[in-house]
């Protein structure tokens, strides 16, 4: 599944990231094996909102389907 599939409330685990701006992901604290929590999701769907780590993180849908969750 996609991060930009799951539903807010869910609890998910960073398996793969498979494009997009790698470098920037792991500045960011996303990497394999990382936790996140879905928060919510703006009116429209875009962005989603996530805490990793500790703090809140938006992010596009256009970035959260090139990471890969379960």
């Amino acid at each position: 599944m996609r991060l930009s599939e799951a539903e807010p409330g869910k609890k998910v685990r960073v398996k793969e990231i498979t494009g997009g701006p790698k470098a920037r992901f792991a500045a960011m604290g996303l990497s394999r094996g990382t936790e996140l929590k879905v928060l919510k999701r703006a009116p429209l769907g875009d962005p989603i909102e996530v805490e990793v780590r500790g703090y809140k993180l938006s992010l596009r849908l256009e970035e959260a389907k090139f990471i890969e969750v379960e």
